[in-house]
């Protein structure tokens, strides 16, 4: 196995994977000056179909589940902990059952390392790709799916800790009664996040920005997230309605990197970005990349989920993440000119994963 350390700004722009290395962003400092506090990319095992990497310290999976409980004792007054581990791991696992209106608005938190605000603060069926209640079941990829109505939602998502995790449930605003509750959640001690061949630094954290029920309005470029973090883009989901039509469709979704002031154009269309094409003209689909998890034609509404674990954007400085209300582009590689598509109004709830160090 070879010891040469590669520094990542290096790997990140000039792709650098030995057709022998699985790499580890690791907190490795370098002799130049210019790289003083940049992390580097070590390779640590024999090749990247066997992500091979070995922790340092000794795997213990840890876990528990609910069955039938009834946890919200003031009803939506209570955030109920439904788990709680100390020591440096890794959350692999989560799976909600139940039944009760409002049961795709129950809100699951996700505190690590004693913080006060949870880095992870998600609608259980926004949280999973699933926008506007969307009954459709089953489906199912690695990461996320949904086995029933409502009930059998389950992640794999991996949620690193570097002293303590704790995970909690709260029903919706306006639910004052307990119900009835089922859930699993497990993960593993010291076990590292690797991606692609790529191992996260041990000060890894994923954090979930998001954007509710914001209206932008004709050609309006907006935030869904901005981060002045090292880090790597995870995974976007977006729910959208528009107001007389579906030209929002258009947008771009554009990734300004490192503070830069020129996008990088991560799509040529919003349904593009998810896989989709011509507005989703062939329906519903769910795969490990992306999926389309609702589709109303008739009041012009989508939601959809894009994960980036074979498709990494890292960013050294820092990622401001945005969508456009319709498209406006010009000076193009084959077309110089600018081109217009105006969407009248349009309402979004964004939710955009990030893995930050």
């Amino acid at each position: 196995m070879s010891d040469k350390k590669v520094s990542r700004r290096n790997f990140l722009k000039n792709g650098v994977i030995p057709a022998a290395g699985v790499v580890a962003l690791s907190s490795i400092v370098t002799a130049n000056a210019d790289d003083a506090a940049t992390p580097h990319v070590a390779f640590t095992s024999d090749h990247p179909s066997q992500p091979s990497v070995k922790p340092t310290g000794g795997l213990k999976t840890f876990g528990t589940s609910g069955k039938a409980v009834y946890p919200f004792i003031e009803g939506d007054k209570t955030e109920a902990t439904l788990f709680e581990h100390s020591g440096a791991g890794c959350l692999t696992h989560m799976w909600f059952g139940g039944k009760w209106t409002d049961y795709e608005r129950l809100r699951i938190r996700v505190y690590v390392d004693g913080e006060q605000a949870a880095s992870i603060d998600m609608e259980l069926f926004l949280g999973h790709g699933i926008g506007f209640k969307d009954e459709f079941a089953p489906w199912g990829t690695k990461r996320i799916g949904k086995t029933g109505q409502p009930s059998g939602i389950y992640n794999t998502y991996r949620i690193p800790f570097g002293k303590s995790v704790r995970i909690t449930a709260q029903l919706h605003a306006g639910d004052t009664e307990n119900k009835r509750f089922w859930y699993i959640i497990r993960g593993s001690e010291n076990l590292p996040v690797q991606f692609n061949g790529v191992q996260l630094p041990d000060s890894a954290r994923l954090k979930l920005y998001k954007l509710e029920d914001y209206t932008a309005q004709t050609l309006e470029e907006f935030d869904m997230c901005s981060t002045k973090k090292a880090g790597m883009l995870y995974m976007v989901t977006i729910a959208a309605k528009g107001d007389g039509g579906s030209n929002y469709l258009e947008s771009c979704v554009r990734a300004y990197i490192d503070g830069s002031k020129e996008p990088m154009l991560l799509s040529s269309g919003l349904e593009d970005y998810f896989l989709g094409t011509y507005f989703f003209h062939r329906g519903m689909y769910h795969n490990e990349v992306a999926g389309l998890t609702h589709l109303n034609k008739e009041n012009h509404s989508f939601s959809a989920y894009r994960f980036h674990e074979e498709d990494p954007v890292f960013v050294e400085k820092g990622l401001r993440l945005t969508l456009r209300c319709g498209e406006e582009i010009g000076n193009q590689r084959h077309n110089k000119k600018i081109q217009r598509w105006k969407a009248p109004s349009t309402t979004y709830t964004t939710y955009v994963w990030i893995y930050e160090w």
